[in-house]
């Protein structure tokens, strides 16, 4: 994401974090670049490194909100259209976000979609042939607001926690509308969160998986059907290479229970603390070499 410190509005600032994240990270991490209305004229330079530009247009964590049409169309104009305009986009918001992509002939990418009315909203644009994709979020396909009382400020997150309609809605097209698992990763500590003023968003990146095979063998989707969303439409949406020295390899079967111990973000802990899920990460072999096996980094 690039509501980094600072955020990634500008080249310098861009290639600056890209490169002290390049330096710590295993694996391969690719930034979108942020929308901002004091940047427009960088688009087109951020274009020719950042996997998409991000378009804040509902509240969320941090600064990069955009709240005006000049700016919104500014942003549809400069950016080149090679990569997606990925957009957080709630309610209204994703009519226009469908608007603009027609208007202009660009592919938008609508982040965490939670609600019945967007889904749909989205799949009708689909059947018109717009260039329009989109992803849900496992705490979203898991969870709803009547989770709310349990989890209190650990179950704040934009786009907030829907209906349990909302969430029939997203299974329901699962196997049609839906292009991608994102986990929307927002590791805030449990410090920040039981502040007076909690961040929203949850940790996310290693529940994502044992969460949705759990959902293949309750048969809410098939496996390849899974690897579709989580590997091979992901790399088509924002042009990434394939890497063929590069996997993970899963115990579909295991079964156990998720919990706030021996979690590998810094933050250490997981809404879905003691659910029973299924599949689990055996091992993880980046550029050939084996870096993880059995619960141990060994990279």
């Amino acid at each position: 994401m690039p509501n980094t410190k600072p955020p990634l509005v500008t080249p310098d600032d861009f290639r600056s974090i890209q490169a002290q994240v390049d330096a710590d990270a295993l694996c391969d991490v690719y930034h979108f670049a942020g929308a901002s209305p004091d940047h427009l004229d960088a688009l087109p330079e951020l274009s020719r490194e950042a996997a998409g530009l991000k378009i804040y247009l509902d509240q969320t964590f941090g600064p990069l909100r955009i709240t005006d049409l000049d700016t919104l169309l500014g942003c549809f104009r400069l950016w080149p259209g090679r990569t997606p305009i990925a957009m957080h986009a709630e309610g209204p918001n994703v009519a226009l976000g469908i608007g603009l992509s027609a208007a202009f002939d660009k592919p938008v990418h609508f982040c965490h979609i939670s609600r019945k009315d967007e889904i749909e909203l989205i799949a009708q644009a689909k059947t018109r042939g717009l260039r329009v994709t989109c992803e849900v979020a496992p705490h979203h396909l898991f969870l709803s607001k009547n989770d709310l009382p349990r989890l209190g400020a650990l179950g704040d997150m934009r786009p907030r926690l829907a209906s349990p309609e909302d969430v029939a809605a997203l299974w329901a097209r699962i196997n049609t509308t839906v292009d991608c698992i994102a986990t929307d990763h927002a590791p805030h500590t449990l410090e920040e969160k039981r502040s007076d003023t909690p961040p929203p968003g949850v940790p996310g990146l290693e529940t994502a998986l044992p969460l949705m095979l759990t959902a293949v063998h309750e048969g809410r989707l098939t496996l390849e059907r899974l690897t579709y969303l989580m590997s091979t439409q992901p790399r088509e949406i924002f042009g990434l290479p394939e890497q063929a020295d590069t996997w993970i390899e899963v115990d579909t079967d295991a079964e156990y229970t998720l919990s706030n111990d021996g979690l590998y973000t810094r933050c250490g802990w997981t809404p879905f603390d003691g659910m029973r899920v299924r599949g689990k990460l055996q091992r993880v072999t980046l550029r050939d070499k084996l870096v993880f096996e059995d619960g141990i980094l060994i990279a």
